[in-house]
């Protein structure tokens, strides 16, 4: 029979520990409670952005993300075969992935998830089958002036849930796995204007939400948020809620520690002076130390933070198809990408 004390150190090497009796306790003792668990492996392989170290480019997101034994795509790109080429490229196995989260409704993030679910369906059941929505991504949308649903997510559910896929839809902050998070919809704290064309004389884009035509701030936009003992690791697809608004709201939820790493779009290519000074402020601030800024982010404004946050080649660079970022090794930077 195993006695307590080596009971006691087995636990403790997992990260785990015995409920404390208070009856056993000193007087006036507080019981102990133990530390949260925190990811200790964790790899993001980038499969769609516009620049390509292998495969091929696109305006669009997805990575794969390994963490801890578990297999997980965020987002799925633009086209239908994208993302599933760029996989086969670099030799990414997608048919054991039974996650995927969509950041926001928007077709260089989604256009990609019929396709892939019902190709790698064929090969395994459970393959994308559960797909992660934050609350809002189904609401219609409609330029001013037309009453045309522009939302193709809601051309899509029909099309995933006839092959078995089933959609969760997260009103919160929630813990998908052991220190894995999902913001949810991310409160706009900071007034980030992350959305919609930089062209002044497009049409405004509208969400209907209860019965109100309001203007889309894609109020949807959901990341992913790993919390490591380096501190959070934040991979977002566009960012559309501002990148301040989410590491706040992610500090807020998770735990209030520096940001590790910032890893994916931030939609940031059409933004002002002003608005880029005060980001690069905040990003500092959060103790920003590794950055891939891909998609939407701006090449000038990549290198722009590199410079401000005090960053260099190996530690801030452009996304790229094949990039990985790995919580042990840190960014793998392919040669056209430095």
């Amino acid at each position: 029979m195993i006695s307590r004390r080596n009971l006691v150190r087995q636990l403790t090497l997992a990260g785990l520990s015995l409920p404390v009796m208070p009856s056993l306790l000193p007087s006036g003792a507080a019981p102990s409670i133990a530390p949260r668990r925190k990811v200790s492996q964790l790899r993001i392989t980038i499969l769609s952005t516009m620049l390509a170290d292998a495969g091929i480019g696109e305006w669009g997101f997805a990575a794969l993300v390994e963490v801890d034994g578990r297999r997980i795509l965020f987002d799925t790109g633009a086209h239908d075969d994208v993302v599933a080429r760029n996989a086969r490229e670099l030799k990414v196995a997608l048919d054991t992935v039974p996650d995927v989260v969509l950041s926001h409704n928007h077709g260089d993030h989604t256009i990609g998830l019929v396709p892939l679910r019902t190709a790698l369906a064929v090969k395994r059941a459970d393959a994308l089958g559960n797909a992660h929505v934050a609350e809002g991504i189904f609401a219609p949308r409609l330029r001013s002036g037309s009453n045309d649903d522009l939302n193709a997510m809601n051309r899509f559910r029909p099309l995933y849930e006839a092959t078995g896929g089933r959609f969760a839809v997260h009103a919160k902050p929630t813990e998908l796995y052991p220190a894995v998070w999902l913001t949810g919809p991310v409160p706009r704290r900071h007034n980030e204007r992350n959305w919609g064309s930089p062209n002044p004389q497009s049409r405004p884009a509208l969400v209907k939400v209860g019965s109100q035509m309001l203007e889309d701030t894609v109020p949807e936009d959901m990341s992913m948020v790993f919390d490591t003992e380096r501190g959070l690791v934040v991979l977002t697809g566009c960012g559309h809620a501002g990148v301040v608004n989410i590491i706040d709201h992610a500090r807020d939820s998770v735990r209030p520690v520096p940001v590790h790493a910032l890893i994916g779009g931030i939609h940031l290519f059409s933004a002002s002076e002003e608005t880029l000074v005060w980001t690069e402020q905040r990003l500092k601030a959060a103790g920003v130390r590794q950055l891939i800024g891909a998609h939407c982010t701006g090449v000038e404004v990549v290198y722009r933070f590199r410079k401000t946050l005090g960053l260099d080649r190996s530690t801030c660079v452009v996304g790229a198809v094949g990039q990985v970022f790995d919580l042990a090794k840190g960014i793998e930077v392919g040669a056209i990408a430095r």
